[in-house]
């Protein structure tokens, strides 16, 4: 495994959800309980451009979430019950949730 001091955060990847109306109006649900997770040093919250031919975008929001290392994402992890059963849903349509090692940060 990598090492497991360095900076971590957890991504979450939301699909296109099959109501965005409906999906916008419980998200701040979710950026509220993320903000309550132990260990949380900063949160981003980002939202993918639509594309110009209206075409489907290869996902709809993403939410990042930094911890100082992997022990500290592993603790809030444990403690994400209420985040993940938000999440599931109202991520209509999907969400892939990753751990991830900073190895970069400019």
């Amino acid at each position: 495994m990598a090492e497991q001091g360095n900076p971590t955060k957890i991504s979450f990847v939301y699909s296109n959800p099959a109501d965005p109306e409906a999906f916008e109006a419980a998200y701040p649900e979710q950026l509220d309980l993320a903000r309550k997770l132990p260990g949380l040093i900063r949160l981003q919250s980002s939202k993918v451009w639509p594309k110009e031919d209206g075409s489907p975008t290869p996902a709809y929001r993403l939410l990042d979430l930094y911890f100082a290392d992997y022990a500290a994402a592993s603790a809030a992890a444990a403690e994400a019950g209420p985040l993940v059963g938000a999440t599931k849903q109202h991520a209509t349509g999907g969400v892939v949730i990753a751990f991830a090692e900073i190895l970069e940060d400019a």
